[in-house]
């Protein structure tokens, strides 16, 4: 499994029954409660994004995400947003630095922004606003008599009340429900704009209230993606009705996430997996069970380039013959440039004997490229693992790496193929048997490791170890990549084994 990160193009914190503009802000804060601010017995806020897709779509559309293989239901997204207070539990049960308590308990929603009407009319386009910070903001009046009303403000504090904001989403044009939606369900008349109307994306629960936002969006991402789901302008984060309908409340109950304007690392973004993983069996191809083969493609200039259709495959033994079940198999598009075929389990052979895989219909940019032939030896399922009467001892690796050097500075456009070599520790003989490696992604804060990704499987091929390492979907800063190998019931990692930065281009 890779990942790649999308980011926010736009954001905002609208606050109800207010002209406010946060959207500048490094931090959003979501509250409920008494309200501060105006004369109401209570308040709330809400948080609005939209996601910028154009790298994931790219992506798709180059093939080096692939679902050709598998399918847009086995890739994930998940919005990921830190929380202001997670870096400190002595934050819990304390007041926040405008006063109001920490919120604990408390349950969030993702919502879709609605259409004009719901399910039906026009997006509801809205644009982020230039306002920066949000302070002891007091409103003279606080209701909407058919105009907008002309409120004072006291303590404006880089105060904007340009759109988007509670009730407008740009400068022409309303929310058509202020706040986006009604949470009190009382509407007559109105489709779709009642909470119980919305689409309802995922939800989480927050029981100490620093846990980091993690919403699934697999579903809602993926029917973009396909096409089925379109017009969609944006999303909402907001507490459960339950919680801004609270009257009675003394104090103000707020949690904070940091925005996209962020000037440290967690910036918020959408995670996505998908799956590219390449396992070729061609040098441990054996006898009665499933194996898998690949066919790499290059253009004329060395990279990897899609053929016009999918081939197929006819799997010949030694004889020139090709068993009925060998004939014909399907291929599919497992990433860019490369060719998946999983050959069902071959019996009935005396090993060691050698097959040949044919790759037929083999056509790049119109043009035939004839029959492609390789050959594989087949073993034994017994000589491809160890089964010993003796435990063995757990074996100890190390690691060369070529495509990113030691401390390179790498600019933030660049795709880099980083190949792993592999061998016994203390030794210069590289090794290529079957080894179960991988590695993941961090960057340092302090004394702290911050995550960028997760345990990954390393891609292995007749001839290397490799993985692909994208720069464009990074945030400047410098990473540290760990190895990890499987031997003998261990699980041994290998820390800091290489180092390097990601500079801006710009």
């Amino acid at each position: 499994m890779s990942i790649l990160n999308s980011y926010f193009n736009r954001n905002n914190t609208i606050i109800e029954n207010s002209y406010a503009n946060t959207g500048r802000n490094p931090v959003m804060e979501l509250y409920f409660g008494s309200n501060q601010n105006s004369f109401a017995p209570y308040s709330y806020s809400r948080f609005i994004f939209s996601l910028d897709l154009t790298l994931l779509e790219e992506k798709i559309a180059s093939g080096q995400i692939s679902t050709d293989c598998t399918s847009f239901s086995s890739m994930t997204h998940t919005l990921k947003m830190r929380n202001t207070s997670s870096f400190d539990e002595a934050l819990l049960n304390t007041t926040t630095s405008t006063g109001s308590q920490r919120a604990t308990s408390f349950d969030l929603v993702l919502l879709r922004i609605p259409k004009v009407s719901g399910d039906t009319g026009s997006p509801q386009t809205w644009d982020e606003g230039v306002g920066y910070d949000y302070s002891n903001l007091a409103q003279t009046q606080n209701s909407y008599l058919g105009s907008f009303t002309n409120n004072t403000f006291f303590d404006t504090d880089s105060f904007s009340d340009r759109p988007s904001n509670f009730y407008q989403r740009n400068t022409i044009e309303t929310w058509s429900q202020f706040g986006i939606y009604d949470n009190t369900n009382s509407l007559v008349g109105l489709s779709g704009l009642n909470y119980s109307s919305l689409t309802i994306v995922d939800e989480q629960h927050f029981e100490f209230g620093n846990e980091d936002i993690e919403f699934d969006m697999s579903n809602e991402i993926n029917s973009i993606l396909d096409g089925s789901l379109t017009g969609v302008t944006g999303w909402v984060i907001a507490y459960k009705p339950q919680f801004e309908n609270i009257t009675g409340l003394t104090d103000t109950y707020s949690v904070g996430f940091f925005t996209r304007h962020t000037q440290t690392f967690y910036e918020p973004y959408l995670l996505t997996t998908y799956d590219d993983l390449i396992q070729d069996d061609r040098n441990n191809f054996a006898l009665g069970k499933t194996n898998k083969l690949y066919l790499y493609v290059y253009d004329n200039a060395g990279d990897f380039a899609n053929l016009d259709y999918n081939p197929t495959v006819d799997i010949e033994d030694s004889t020139g013959t090709v068993p009925a079940f060998l004939s014909g198999l399907t291929t599919c598009l497992k990433t860019r440039g490369v060719y998946e075929v999983t050959i069902p389990p071959i019996t009935g052979y005396n090993t060691p004997c050698l097959f040949s895989d044919i790759w037929k219909d083999v056509y790049l940019d119109g043009a035939s490229l004839g029959d492609i032939q390789n050959s594989f030896a087949v073993k034994q399922y017994v000589n491809t693992v160890s089964v010993s009467s003796m435990s063995i001892d757990p074996a100890l690796y190390g690691f060369d790496f070529y495509g990113i050097k030691q401390s390179e500075k790498i600019l933030n456009t660049d795709v880099r193929k980083v190949g792993v070599v592999i061998k016994r520790a203390y030794s210069a003989a590289e090794t290529l048997q079957k080894i179960s490696a991988k590695y993941r992604v961090y960057v340092m804060e302090g004394t702290t490791e911050v995550l960028v990704q997760d345990w990954t499987n390393i891609n292995r091929t007749p001839n290397e170890y490799y993985f692909i390492f994208d720069t464009q979907d990074k945030i400047p800063n410098e990473y540290f990549i760990d190895i990890q190998v499987n031997s003998s019931g261990d699980k041994n990692t290998y820390k800091k084994q290489l180092k390097f930065q990601i500079v801006n281009s710009k």
